[in-house]
C-alpha cells in the first residue's frame, strides 16, 4: 500500500466458508489495511441490503419531523446518551465550528433495573422512541433489528482481526460478550456551495473512540479518510450494500500502535441532504484493555497503561462534547459584548 489509494473494498463472505485459502487471503488484506490506516470495506456480510434500505428509510422519516416533535427525545434530559442529538451539538475538530449535522442515539435496551443501568454503565440506558413518528411500532422494530444485525457484524470482524494477530478467532469473546455498542443515525443538511468547509464541517477531522465502526452510508458521498504518508485526504465513495469498517482509538491502544485508528471526516459538498448510520462498537464497559498478542517486539515496553473500556470512552466523550459547549459560550460572550455598542451607535445615529 505504497500509494495513495481510498480504502479497498473486501469480500467479507469467505469468514463464513470453508475455502481455507480464501479465507487467509482476507485475513491478510484486512491485516495490511489495519497496519496501514485501520479502514477498509466489505462486502459479502450477513446484513440484508432489505435491511439496510429499511433502516435507512426509517432515519429519514425520523429526520423530516417538525424539530419540536424530535426535541420530545432530547438526549440531554438523560445521562446515557440515548435519544436527539441537535445539529452543531458536538465539535470533534479543534478550530472548526460545531458540527453541522443530528443526530438519533440508539442502543440496547437497557431497562432501569438492569445492573449496567444502575452501575450508570457507558451508554447503558432505554432507548427513546419518537412518539410522533409515522408507523412507530414499525420504525422501532425494524430499528432494533437491524442493530441486533450489525451488532453480530461487528463480532465477526472482531474475529477476523484476531486472527490477523495470529491468535484464534474466539480471541475477543471476553471484549464482545456483554458489550455496549451506540448506533447513531446522523442527517447533514444540505449545504450552499459557497460555505466555509472549515467552519460548517459535517463531521470534523477526528478518530474515533472505541474498539470498531460500521458505516452504512446513503448514495450520496463526503466521507474523507486521511493517508498520513502522503497527507491527501481519500474520499470514500458510497457503495450498495457495504460497510466502511474502521478500527477508533481504543483498538489502536491496546495494537501498542501498530494497528491504526485513522482520522477522517466529513464534508458535504454534494449541495444534497446526506444520510448516514455508523455502529459504533465499545466492547464490554469492564474489560481491561491491554497491550494484545504480538503488538510488541521482544523487550518492547506496552506504550499505555491498561484501562477499561468504560473509561477510555466516556472521557473521550466529555472532550468533544465539553470542546462544542465551549465554543458556543465563547461566540455568545462575543455577541453579548457587541450587543452594547451596537446600542449606543444607534442612539447616536
Amino acid at each position: 500500500m505504497s500509494t495513495a489509494t481510498a480504502p479497498p473494498i473486501l469480500d467479507f463472505s469467505p469468514f463464513y466458508g470453508v475455502d481455507s485459502e480464501a479465507k487467509a487471503k482476507l485475513v491478510e488484506e484486512v491485516r495490511k489495511c489495519c497496519h496501514y490506516n485501520g479502514f477498509f470495506q466489505i462486502t459479502g456480510h450477513k446484513v440484508p441490503l432489505g435491511l439496510q434500505r429499511r433502516v435507512m428509510e426509517c432515519s429519514k422519516r425520523f429526520f423530516t419531523l417538525p424539530l419540536e416533535e424530535k426535541m420530545q427525545i432530547d438526549k440531554n434530559i438523560n445521562t446515557f446518551n440515548r435519544g436527539y442529538e441537535l445539529l452543531r451539538s458536538q465539535m470533534l475538530e479543534v478550530g472548526t465550528g460545531p458540527e453541522l449535522k443530528e443526530g438519533l442515539y440508539i442502543g440496547e435496551e437497557i431497562p432501569e433495573d438492569h445492573p449496567y443501568f444502575l452501575q450508570k454503565k457507558l451508554n447503558s440506558g432505554p432507548n427513546q422512541w419518537p412518539p410522533t413518528v409515522a408507523d412507530k411500532e414499525e420504525f422501532q422494530k425494524t430499528t432494533m433489528e437491524y442493530y441486533h444485525a450489525v451488532f453480530d457484524l461487528a463480532k465477526d470482524v472482531l474475529s477476523v482481526v484476531a486472527l490477523t494477530l495470529g491468535v484464534d478467532s474466539s480471541y475477543f469473546d471476553p471484549l464482545t460478550a456483554g458489550a455496549v455498542a451506540t448506533m447513531r443515525m446522523l442527517h447533514y443538511p444540505a449545504q450552499p456551495k459557497d460555505e466555509d468547509e472549515k467552519l460548517n464541517r459535517g463531521i470534523g477531522a477526528h478518530t474515533d473512540f472505541g474498539c470498531v465502526t460500521l458505516l452504512l452510508q446513503d448514495e450520496v458521498d463526503g466521507l474523507q479518510v486521511l493517508d498520513a504518508p502522503s497527507g491527501q485526504w481519500l474520499d470514500v465513495k458510497p457503495t450498495s450494500g457495504a460497510y466502511v469498517v474502521n478500527l477508533g482509538d481504543l483498538f489502536m491502544r491496546m495494537a501498542n500502535d501498530k494497528y491504526k485508528s485513522n482520522t477522517h471526516r466529513v464534508i458535504n459538498k454534494s449541495g444534497r441532504e446526506r444520510y448516514s448510520i455508523p455502529f459504533f462498537f465499545s466492547g464490554n464497559p469492564d474489560y481491561l484493555c491491554e497491550c494484545l498478542p504480538n503488538c510488541r517486539a521482544e523487550g518492547e515496553a506496552a506504550k499505555y497503561a491498561p484501562i477499561t473500556v468504560q473509561d477510555m470512552v466516556t472521557s473521550a466523550y466529555k472532550e468533544s462534547y465539553g470542546r462544542a459547549e465551549k465554543y458556543k459560550k465563547q461566540l455568545e460572550q462575543k455577541q453579548s459584548a457587541l450587543t452594547p455598542a451596537v446600542a449606543v451607535a444607534a442612539v447616536g445615529a
